[in-house]
């Protein structure tokens, strides 16, 4: 299982790279399901292995003119405070046992996953029934209220549920702020970076990082970023827009319907 996480942490850059999202979609399952890191403490491994990954694709991206530095500023102004904020004093003081339905325990770990699957399969709805947005139109006009509501929700997503905020960024910024999708690719990949460092600040003195495995998985993921912005290139805003639409809809399923029945399992097994 730990070679096989290995190997799809290449993904996790090449999602990241190609439609500017997704490293937390596939980096938390990757963390908990094959290398068998706890749900939580996988949130911290997260912020670093997406905060890493991504800066390399952010600088590459505003080198190249793909990227909206002026709403990623503004938007990660809000998130980054407000990530930082609930990482450093709301996360950590949250009870793994928070609540006992029929005897069966509900744990913080379990809410994260089911919540985090949840709200991957309400973005990607909305993101494959989506119109496509021309190249050339609103890539300057952004509403400033706009971004700071928006960047003030995807802070405290991230900064709850430990991701960089790509699933919920790509579409707040297509759907919401209307950008189109490669400005959004490269504007997200900004933003994801500022939040997943300030969250991870915000761990540091709290968990014990696995270097050894921290180190590996995230240069193995920027090889996926190179990867990823290369196909980037190869493919319409319409159809980065459908492929990201359908990616995290399937991992967003596979993960309630996983977290559901290990949920009636356990319930099962009360009985």
């Amino acid at each position: 299982m730990v070679a096989l996480g290995y190997f799809a942490s290449l993904f996790i850059g090449i999602s990241l790279g190609m439609i500017g999202g997704g490293g937390s979609i596939l980096t938390m399952p990757v963390l908990v399901y094959l290398f068998g890191i706890p749900p939580v403490l996988a949130t911290s491994y997260s912020l670093f292995i997406v905060g890493g990954t991504s800066c390399v694709g952010a600088a590459r991206n505003i080198i190249n003119r793909n990227a909206n530095v002026k709403t990623a500023i503004f938007f990660g102004a809000v998130s980054i405070n407000t990530v930082f904020l609930v990482r450093q004093y709301v996360v950590h003081t949250i009870p793994e046992k928070l609540i006992t339905i029929n005897g069966n325990i509900i744990t913080y770990s379990l809410l994260t996953l089911i919540v985090f699957g949840g709200l991957m399969v309400f973005a990607s709805t909305k993101m494959i029934r989506s119109k496509v947005i021309a190249e050339s139109d609103n890539v300057d006009s952004v509403s400033i209220p706009k971004l700071i509501i928006t960047g003030l929700l995807v802070g405290l997503i991230t900064g709850f549920l430990g991701i960089g905020g790509g699933f919920l960024i790509i579409p707040a910024l297509v759907l919401v702020l209307n950008l189109p999708m490669k400005h959004a690719v490269g504007t997200s990949l900004i933003i994801i970076t500022l939040n997943a460092c300030a969250g991870f600040l915000g761990d540091i003195g709290k968990v014990k990082m696995d270097w050894q495995l921290l180190v590996p998985v995230t240069s193995i993921a920027i090889i996926g970023m190179f990867i990823g912005g290369y196909l980037n290139t190869k493919l319409s805003s319409g159809m980065l827009k459908k492929i990201f639409g359908w990616f995290i809809l399937c991992v967003g399923i596979y993960i309630l319907i996983k977290e559901g029945l290990h949920l009636s399992y356990s319930t099962s097994k009360t009985k």
